[in-house]
């Protein structure tokens, strides 16, 4: 048996947008930036796409710049924020992903300012501590703090953190990689001014996701060479890679609330069965709270002999289970978890192996019993 439990690493593309995405290679070969038909019908495909996409998150067309993803849109909205708006401080968390905090090390290597928030000890972020640090200095500021954490599930109250911003005038950047698609968003009424999505976490292409920039927010180019995307992103668009995201983004918000709670009800299961197998299993982060973790993903610390840890992840996959130590991006580092090693002590760290299993509507209560029994095998 087969199963793949590391959603949040990516997901599998729905049919849909693999047939929506081949009609596309075969008849809008044109580039969107020519002038003749091929052109200008090219052109009218990316700019529904957009109109798509900006409905589905209620903002404006121009307010969605297509990118290459999570990653290029964390690194244009900080290093933009810095170039153009004249922000000196960031505030931010050692549990973000590292698309962020390797941005950050960079900046702060040019003399920006970085400020990490006191995190509690399911690695939430303190909100008291950010008001003392919005309230420092009078330096101009950007918080940029995730919605959904990528390896432990834990939510962010966004409406919180960006009336709070708001309050002492700055600017609020959420990475949603891990939110769009599974949560809905209001961006004409939440106080977010910058928000980062990646079709690929939604059962869409790899490759292509979209920055929010909040109209008239005074940032320029970050990728120069042309005039594309309102000129906020030179180059070719790839129109097969953004339709296939619209799509996606289309079924997952027409089907929202009926594979939400399928996946809760998976997660749900997957935990009960969990706890029966292993009676002091530990939850890390909030994974394990159905109100204050995405429904997608938990990530546990199993009590097994520290001698049998390290092959733990090589029996899962030689039984054919995919899940991660991590995330995708650091599955494979000999060092693990960034965002563990903040949460608890480097010898418990290395006591207890941890992995994260992270579910979609494509899963099902057979594939859990399957893995709940190899655990129990190991």
């Amino acid at each position: 048996m087969k199963v793949y439990f590391d959603n949040a690493a990516t997901t599998p593309i729905r049919k849909e947008v693999i047939d929506l995405m081949s009609q596309s290679l075969e008849t809008s070969f044109g580039n969107p930036s020519s002038t003749h038909a091929y052109g200008r019908s090219a052109k009218s495909a990316l700019e529904t796409a957009r109109k798509s996409i900006a409905k589905e998150m209620n903002c404006a067309p121009q307010e969605i710049i297509f990118t290459s993803g999570g990653t290029e849109s964390d690194n244009m909205i900080l290093r933009c924020a810095v170039k153009d708006l004249n922000v000196k401080t960031i505030i931010s968390s050692k549990i973000e992903h590292h698309a962020v905090l390797h941005a950050l090390d960079e900046l702060e290597d040019n003399g920006v300012k970085v400020e990490y928030i006191a995190l509690d000890e399911y690695g939430s972020p303190k909100l008291d501590d950010l008001k003392r640090l919005l309230q420092k200095d009078d330096s101009i500021k950007l918080v940029s703090l995730m919605h959904v954490n990528n390896e432990i599930g834990n939510l962010l109250d966004l409406d919180q953190v960006g009336e709070l911003c708001q309050a002492h005038g700055a600017f609020f950047h959420t990475d949603a990689v891990q939110g769009v698609g599974h949560f809905s968003f209001d961006l004409k009424s939440q106080p977010i001014d910058f928000l980062t999505a990646a079709a690929h976490k939604f059962h869409g292409p790899k490759g292509i996701g979209f920055a929010y920039i909040k109209k008239n927010s005074g940032m320029h180019s970050f990728i120069v060479g042309g005039p594309q995307e309102r000129g906020l992103r030179a180059g070719t668009e790839s129109l097969h890679n953004i339709v296939g995201m619209q799509k996606a983004i289309e079924i997952a918000y027409e089907k929202l609330e009926e594979e939400r709670q399928f996946i809760l009800d998976l997660k749900k299961y997957f935990i009960e069965n969990l706890k029966g197998l292993f009676p002091e299993v530990h939850f890390n982060g909030l994974s394990e709270n159905l109100e204050k973790s995405t429904y997608t993903l938990v990530n546990v610390a199993l009590p097994i002999d520290s001698s049998k840890a390290a092959l733990l992840s090589f029996h899962m996959d030689l039984k054919g289970i995919a899940c991660s130590k991590g995330s995708a991006c650091q599955s494979g580092a000999a060092e693990g978890s960034h965002v563990l090693s903040v949460l608890h002590r480097p010898e418990d760290v290395k006591k207890l192996p941890s992995l994260r299993f992270s579910f979609s509507s494509f899963n099902t209560h057979a594939e859990v019993d399957y893995v709940i029994k190899t655990l129990s095998e190991f």
